[in-house]
């Protein structure tokens, strides 16, 4: 099939929800062409899931060869490990560069029409590449994200940098002093990983609490806070930075809060204030695809269907969570729909969320603020790791579960940090969305000794009776 041929499906964009919709409608057994004009993947395996967790990684394990002889592991005498920033990228680069292969051999297999170039949509819905047309009885548009970026703080690559650098840094060295712009998910993410690594980390948030400041309840974000401060982070909230100013030996950034107000110079400044939808010239206009004020393609949640009829959007281009799971789910929905089988809409409210710092901070559903400002008579209990015997044994006692519940209702909200909380909340989630009782897991059996029986635990007390709590 040539690229100017028919298709049942055309996607316009190779990133989760582009490669997921691409896979899912072909195990279906539909025809698809996928426009890519980088590579297939998109910013999630090559600029941020993927690399920036490789990272995290490479950190905790520095962070656990310094801490070995607590574990009964003998290291050389006068022996002081060090950080190897060109190993750490080598490794991140090959991680990335074996899930490329595998993805590109998946989407051949599936025979699935891949087209390299820059797409646009035409007038009449189909997506226009390379002098080609492709026309399909369906189009996804997954056009993606960006960095956000602010005045004042011209990005030059190398002194001032997006996410989209420090995850594909080819650099000898770490910088030995870094500001972190913003504290959300990827700021502090990066914090925990440079703080890990020896770096002077400052992170500036402009918001009150300047750790994870929106998203998880509180009480877990907090413990996140505080590790990351008696590991050595300078934590700044409610941080107004001002222009930065070159050195010669790095950059000066100004800045205010309500208690201080100071400049402080580093080697390099990482602005991590989120993403924005990479939609200004995918020809929506032309094609009669509506465009919000923000940059987001509107969209039916219940379809995914666009504001043109045959044209869905998925992924970090609408004005949904900016989650390649969430991408993976929306895709899933738009070609369900496009089949005719009457897809479940994703629940937006209680899709799982992960943070990879040191400690791991997950959540899904509703905080406790959230339920009592939405008028609910909440129940809410918390078990905290530190007495928690697999914890102990591993070192990773910083922590806690934390469950809202409606007062002799199901779970509303599931929040937990501490060791593998990336992989334990799926319970959590799973309670949340089935809208389970918390007597329906506590009477359940967890494995002992596991992080998991704090989970139970916390489900427990909420019977009045506990068990170590």
């Amino acid at each position: 099939m040539s690229p100017a041929s028919d298709y049942d499906l055309v996607i316009l964009g190779g990133g989760p929800g582009g490669y997921a919709g691409a896979l899912y409608a072909a195990s279906a057994g539909l025809s698809v062409a996928m426009v890519e004009k980088d590579k297939v993947g998109g910013t999630c395996l090559h600029r941020g899931c993927i690399p920036a967790k490789s990272l995290l990684h490479a950190a905790e394990v520095f962070r656990t060869v310094g801490h070995a002889g607590e574990h009964g592991v003998r290291l050389p005498e006068g022996f002081t490990p060090a950080p190897d920033w060109p190993a750490a990228n080598r490794r991140r680069a090959g991680v990335v560069g074996q899930l490329h292969r595998g993805l590109s051999g998946l989407l051949k297999r599936r025979k699935v029409t891949v087209v390299d170039g820059r797409g646009r949509l035409t007038a009449d819905g189909a997506v226009a590449v390379g002098g080609d047309t492709l026309r399909g009885r369906a189009t996804i548009i997954c056009a993606g994200s960006v960095p956000r970026t602010i005045p004042g703080m011209e990005i030059d690559g190398q002194r001032v940098v997006t996410s989209d650098h420090a995850t594909n840094d080819d650099s000898d060295r770490l910088p030995e002093r870094i500001a972190v712009i913003g504290g959300g998910v990827v700021g502090s993410e990066f914090a925990s990983v440079y703080t890990d690594l020896g770096v002077t980390t400052t992170l500036l948030e402009a918001l009150p609490h300047g750790v994870l400041p929106i998203g998880p309840d509180r009480d877990v974000a907090d413990v996140l806070a505080r590790s990351l401060a008696k590991r050595g982070t300078a934590v700044h909230a409610e941080a107004r930075v001002g222009a930065l100013e070159p050195t010669g030996s790095g950059v000066l950034v100004p800045f205010e809060t309500p208690t201080v107000s100071e400049k402080i110079e580093v080697d390099q400044v990482l602005v991590s204030i989120g993403r924005r939808p990479a939609t200004e010239d995918i020809g929506a206009e032309q094609a009669g695809v509506r465009i919000d004020e923000r940059g987001f393609v509107e969209i039916d949640p219940a379809t995914m269907l666009t504001s043109r009829p045959g044209v869905y959007a998925v992924g970090d281009c609408v004005a949904t969570p900016g989650l390649a799971h969430v991408a993976y789910a929306e895709a899933i929905v738009a070609v369900r729909h496009f089949l005719g089988e009457g897809p479940v809409p994703v629940d937006y409210g209680k899709v799982p969320w992960v943070v990879y710092t040191h400690p791991e901070v997950a959540w899904s559903g509703m905080t406790e603020a959230e339920a009592r400002t939405a008028g609910h008579d909440v129940d809410v209990h918390s078990h905290a790791m530190v007495g928690n015997g697999r914890a102990m044994i591993l070192g990773e006692t910083e922590g806690l579960v934390k469950v809202v519940a409606q007062r002799d209702g199901p779970i509303l909200g599931f929040h937990m940090v501490g060791a593998w909380a990336s992989e334990l909340m799926h319970e959590g989630y799973y309670a949340v969305n089935w809208e389970a009782l918390p007597s329906d897991v506590g009477q359940l059996i967890h494995a002992h000794p596991s992080l998991s029986e704090a989970i139970g635990e916390t489900m427990i007390t909420f019977s009045g009776r506990s068990l170590h709590g």
